[in-house]
């Protein structure tokens, strides 16, 4: 885990009000969040962010659309912001992105090749859209992947089963936030 950083992705306060389901998602990804700073592994949240006006939604891209409709992710919007739960500390660095991947439309890559980061550690809302999303993307760019999957949430239970159950394991190590814990803990 020398060269790893947690990316925790998407949790802010619209998508956690639409997706939290009751089950301590929030509590398990504090958890995660807490272990890799004791372990020195960086954290770097990844927030979906769109200017006033929506510029670089186009009107072909039903997912977008979706989202500017449903008033989401406005730059600067109360929602928009990192759910207080699991806030940024001084030192973390807050990457914005403009479409689903973590990686599309940020400097995110610039992020993680400045600071020798070659592995990943995934958590986030939704699992079937910015993990998924992320997890394609980094596997293109020749990341290590690792993926909590309670520290994933999704609005759709199967999807997340079905996708950190038999779709994730193929290309990444995937672990629950506990399991992981024990593997990262300071020795």
């Amino acid at each position: 885990m020398a060269n790893s950083a947690l990316l925790v992705m998407d949790v802010q306060r619209d998508v956690v009000a639409i997706a939290d389901d009751g089950s301590g998602y929030l509590r398990r990804l504090r958890a995660a969040i807490d272990g890799a700073r004791a372990a020195g592994i960086p954290v770097i949240y990844v927030v979906m962010g769109l200017r006033p006006g929506d510029p670089e939604v186009s009107p072909r891209n039903k997912v977008m659309t979706h989202v500017v409709r449903a008033g989401l992710f406005t730059e600067g919007a109360p929602g928009t912001e990192i759910h207080d739960d699991i806030a940024p500390q001084q030192g973390d660095v807050v990457v914005t992105k403009r479409r689903g991947s973590a990686f599309s439309g940020s400097d995110l890559d610039l992020v993680l090749r400045a600071r020798d980061i070659d592995s990943l550690v995934l958590t986030g809302i939704a699992t079937s859209a910015v993990v998924l999303s992320t997890l394609w993307h980094a596997i293109d760019l020749d990341y290590g992947l690792t993926v909590l999957t309670d520290a994933c949430l999704d609005t759709d239970p199967e999807v997340h089963q079905m996708l950190t159950e038999k779709l994730f394991p193929q290309w990444a190590d995937v672990f629950a936030v506990e399991d992981w814990l024990k593997v990262i803990a300071p020795q």
